[in-house]
């Protein structure tokens, strides 16, 4: 059966004061019958219909099927173990349809993004210990969901591919930003390197990447032909709403869409944001046990700005009497 590659990649803590930026790509391949079927290929398939014997859009307690939505609305840094749980359930559920079971964050990091495994020694917050996996979910449903999710994609002629991440820790982060002395540059330099690392592992094939919208930028181009100067580009569209561009490489064209709003309409960039908040989450619990081993009563933070300053200030007597480099601490913005 011939198939058609669908990529989507999301962000999560590009603005936060604390904690890493982490990028998250991740691929389908799904019966080229589909595509063709389509009244707007531009728009792409609409996964969560073609898998809705397993997956929902909107979470719910009474529902046991598996929750993909944009990770905003399964999680916000009050919603606890329960939003937690949602995103590991899935993050967890897919990776499972390629064999991986990871046992630590660790383990997780090696399968999805190995190069920052070296890096995480420079942090003292990082590099010393380790979390298990799963935080909150239960071996059994995972296992459960895992099945449903397998036979259901069986079904429908879809195969998961796999996950790609970039994570910039905040030293690395700050590199970056200095370097390029523009954080939107940083954000698109990762989302370009993850499309590149698809393409090298899944080999020469056509791919058609949706990208949710890094701010309000309309124009691409510019950006895509510097990343990739070797593949002629030809502008598709324009628009508030969307921009598009194909890329003509020697190993197989790229469609790259950049869109409004994507994670509501296109199931595998709301994954890659479930990726994306999920490891980032799994770092910041790693960095507030850390912070709070040193300083009793220290209240944790999810590293956004305003409470990030919170944080900053109560563990301002640490960072000066151990003479903690702040570049690898607090995060240019």
């Amino acid at each position: 059966m011939q198939t058609t590659t669908l990529v989507g990649i999301d962000e999560a803590g590009y603005g936060p004061l604390l904690g890493p930026l982490v990028v998250s790509a991740v691929a389908f391949d799904v019966p080229v019958a589909v595509m063709q079927e389509l009244d707007d290929p531009a728009q792409g398939p609409n996964l969560w219909a073609m898998l809705k014997s397993c997956l929902v859009k909107k979470p719910s307690r009474r529902n046991a099927r598996l929750a993909v939505a944009d990770s905003k609305v399964l999680y916000n840094s009050g919603d606890g173990e329960q939003g937690l749980k949602l995103l590991e359930r899935a993050a967890l559920t897919f990776l499972a349809q390629n064999g991986h079971q990871p046992a630590t964050l660790r383990d997780l990091l090696c399968i999805v993004c190995p190069e920052v495994c070296d890096q995480l020694g420079t942090y003292p917050w990082y590099g010393p210990g380790d979390l298990a996996l799963p935080v909150h979910c239960s071996s059994d449903d995972l296992g459960t969901q895992r099945n449903a999710l397998a036979a259901a994609m069986k079904r429908a002629g879809v195969t998961f591919r796999g996950a790609w991440v970039q994570v910039l820790p905040e030293g690395h982060f700050n590199q970056f930003v200095q370097r390029t002395r523009n954080k939107s540059t940083v954000l698109f330099m990762q989302a370009a390197r993850l499309m590149q690392r698809i393409a090298d592992d899944l080999g020469p094939r056509p791919l058609r990447i949706w990208c949710d919208r890094q701010g309000g930028r309309v124009g691409y181009r510019e950006s895509l032909m510097t990343s990739f100067p070797d593949a002629p580009l030809d502008v598709l569209e324009e628009s508030p709403e969307r921009s598009g561009y194909r890329l003509r490489h020697a190993r197989g064209p790229w469609a790259v869409r950049f869109v409004m709003k994507g994670e509501s309409s296109h199931l595998p960039i709301a994954l890659a944001s479930i990726y994306s908040k999920y490891i980032r989450e799994l770092f910041m619990i790693c960095f507030n046990r850390y912070w709070c081993a040193q300083i009793p009563q220290l209240r944790p933070t999810a590293g956004y700005y305003k409470d990030g300053q919170r944080f900053l200030a109560d563990i301002e007597p640490f960072i000066t009497a151990q003479r903690l480099d702040r570049q690898i601490l607090v995060r240019s913005v």
